[in-house]
Formats: C-alpha cells, sequence, structure tokens
C-alpha cells in the first residue's frame, strides 16, 4: 500500500526554447519539401538583392535637406517635395495662427483609437467620449461658438481625410445597425422604406453620390442659402457606408438562432432591451471583421472628395507632383502617400485583430 500511495507523479515534458521553436517553424514552413526550398531561396535571393537596393535608393543615398531640386541627388530619391510642402500635406490653406485647433483635433481622434485598447475602461465613459468626438472636432475646425470660422475652401490634406474619416466611422456604424433593424421590421412600412435606401445606396457608385451632393443640392435650395460642401461630402460618406454596414449586420442578425429570440421574450425582455443586451452584442462579435473592413474602405474612399473640389491629401499630392517646381519626383510623392494610408489602415487592421483576440479569449 505504501508503494501504491508514494508514486511520483508524471513529468511534463520540458518546454521547447526559442531557438528550438524557431528552428521548427522554419523547417515547417519554408522548407517541408523540395519545390518549396527551391522557391524560398528564390524568394531569399530576390530580397537580398532588392532591399539593400531600395534602402539605398530610399534612404541612405537620399536627399533630405534643401529648398530646390538642384538639391537633390539624381541618382536616389528626393524628398525635399515633401519636406518643403509639409505644411501643406498636413494643413492644407489652414491660418496658420490657427493651426493649434488642427491639431488639437488630430490628437482628440488618436486618442479615441488609443482609448479603444484599454479594457478597464468603463464603457460608458468612451462612448460617451466617441458620441461628443464629431461634434468637438467639427467645432474645432470650423469654428463657431467662441472660434473664429474657417471657411470649407481653406481645407485640404490631411486636416479633410482625418476629419471625413474619423466623424463618418463614428455615425455609419449606428445608422448601419438602425437600417439593418429596420429591413428586418415587421411594421411594412419601416420595412419598405430601408430596403428601398439601401439597395438604392448600394446600387449607385460612392462618385456619382458625391456629384449629387455638390452639384445638385443646391438647385433644390433657396437663393441665397448655402450647404457647406463639406458637411455635404460628409453626409454623403456616412449614408454610403452606413448602407453597406446595414447589410453586414442584417447578415449578422439572420445567422442567430431564433433561440436567442424566444428566450429573450421569455425572460420578459422588450423590443429593444433584447437587441441591446442579447442579440447586437453578439451579431457585433461576429461582424468585427467585415465592419472593420469597411471602415478602412471609408477612410480610403474619402480621396474621392478631390472631384468635387475638396482638395485631400491626395489632391495636394497631384498638385505638387504636377508643379514645375517639382517635376520629375512623383515617385517619392506618390511613395509618400502609400505609406500615410498604409500605416492609419494597418493600425485599424491590428485593432481588429486585438479586438477578434480579446472576444476569443472571453469566451474560451
Amino acid at each position: 500500500m505504501n508503494e501504491l500511495t508514494h508514486i511520483a507523479p508524471a513529468r511534463l515534458p520540458p518546454q521547447a526554447t526559442f531557438a528550438v521553436r524557431t528552428s521548427r517553424w522554419v523547417r515547417q514552413s519554408m522548407f517541408p519539401s523540395v519545390g518549396h526550398s527551391l522557391l524560398t531561396l528564390v524568394v531569399l535571393a530576390l530580397l537580398a538583392w532588392c532591399i539593400p537596393k531600395a534602402l539605398n535608393w530610399l534612404v541612405l543615398d537620399a536627399t533630405f535637406v534643401g529648398s530646390t531640386r538642384d538639391a537633390c541627388n539624381p541618382h536616389a530619391a528626393c524628398w525635399l517635395p515633401v519636406i518643403e510642402r509639409w505644411n501643406l500635406f498636413v494643413y492644407g490653406f489652414y491660418p496658420e495662427a490657427q493651426r493649434w485647433r488642427v491639431n488639437l483635433a488630430f490628437l482628440l481622434a488618436v486618442g479615441a483609437f488609443v482609448l479603444l485598447f484599454f479594457k478597464r475602461l468603463d464603457r460608458r465613459a468612451l462612448l460617451a467620449y466617441l458620441v461628443m468626438l464629431p461634434l468637438l472636432m467639427w467645432w474645432l475646425l470650423k469654428g463657431g461658438a467662441g472660434l473664429p470660422g474657417v471657411s470649407s475652401t481653406q481645407f485640404a490634406g490631411m486636416t479633410v481625410t482625418v476629419m471625413l474619416g474619423t466623424i463618418g466611422m463614428i455615425f455609419a456604424l449606428p445608422l448601419g445597425i438602425l437600417l439593418a433593424l429596420g429591413r428586418r421590421s415587421k411594421k411594412p412600412v419601416i420595412r419598405l422604406l430601408c430596403v428601398l435606401y439601401i439597395e438604392l445606396v448600394r446600387s449607385v457608385p460612392v462618385i456619382s453620390l458625391l456629384f449629387m451632393a455638390s452639384l445638385m443640392i443646391q438647385l433644390f435650395l433657396p437663393p441665397g442659402v448655402a450647404f457647406d460642401i463639406l458637411l455635404r461630402v460628409q453626409v454623403v460618406l456616412i449614408l454610403f457606408t452606413a448602407a453597406y454596414m446595414a447589410e453586414t449586420v442584417r447578415g449578422g442578425l439572420q445567422s442567430l438562432p431564433k433561440g436567442q429570440y424566444e428566450a429573450a421574450q421569455a425572460l420578459g425582455f422588450g423590443y429593444w432591451k433584447t437587441m441591446g443586451h442579447i442579440i447586437l452584442p453578439q451579431v457585433l462579435r461576429q461582424t468585427i471583421p467585415p465592419l472593420l473592413t469597411q471602415f478602412i474602405g471609408l477612410f480610403k474612399e474619402t480621396t474621392l472628395v478631390m472631384v468635387v473640389g475638396v482638395l485631400d491629401i491626395v489632391g495636394i499630392a497631384s498638385s505638387t507632383a504636377a508643379s514645375a517646381e517639382w517635376a520629375g519626383h512623383d515617385h517619392e510623392i506618390y511613395i509618400f502617400l502609400a505609406l500615410y494610408f498604409f500605416i492609419i489602415c494597418f493600425a485599424l487592421s491590428r485593432y481588429a485583430r486585438h479586438l477578434e483576440n480579446h472576444l476569443e479569449h472571453d469566451r474560451s
């Protein structure tokens, strides 16, 4: 009996070291077979040839100091068009004395993104911040209520892109949820209006809607009444994105089993309490990837406002590349533009991944 009661516990296998895990991953992912090994070697050889040349052209031999194109190295990148016009890229034609307002609006927008990563933050406080953010940004950038007014013709560059993208993201999601709920409503009038709106907006290119907002709305207004162009394109982007989000949310609503609704009715929950506490939290968990993809699409669609006379960062880049002063350096300008959009879109995709992992951890 003593021998049976004093059996030594089974020993767990030792954890593999980092070097062993890395070696195992390299062998399994990059050299699993002869064909994959040859392909890996070819890719590595191409990278070893391309990366040093790209670094030399982009950074090591590039020109960062100077004021004219004569200072540029003809055999490497010249970043002077971006450096010399940096204020134009960021602030556009915003009055120099009022640029602190743009900086503060940018800080508020970045702050909202950073706060989303804090798990212990009170969600009601975060929601209140997101609700107030569009109003604060519009007040700061456009003026009024104690701040000098700034004409929409002075908006350009990153100011336009960040403002349209941030405000559009915050308003499009709740409107899309309401449209999705309206499309599944049992009241025929509400359901018909939501279906007509969603199908009509989704069947028309966003550039057509921007032209209509820019040209046709003014025709129906009384003489002397002006509708701010920035507000017009902002509303169009919100309405357009909300229609697509409504279909995404509707798909999530249809995927839930009927037992969820029946259980809520058995507990005596009303319609809005059922949606707010039981249905929508599950739907939003399921639709995070497509919704974040649509947010990224909205941010990139802000570049289309250039066709209706609003100069965003793409418009500033195009005018810089077309100027005689910096002719021939359009590659550097558009590389900077691509890097700008990549950083913002990559940050949004990383947050989507972080949110998915967090929700998966909560379920497990």
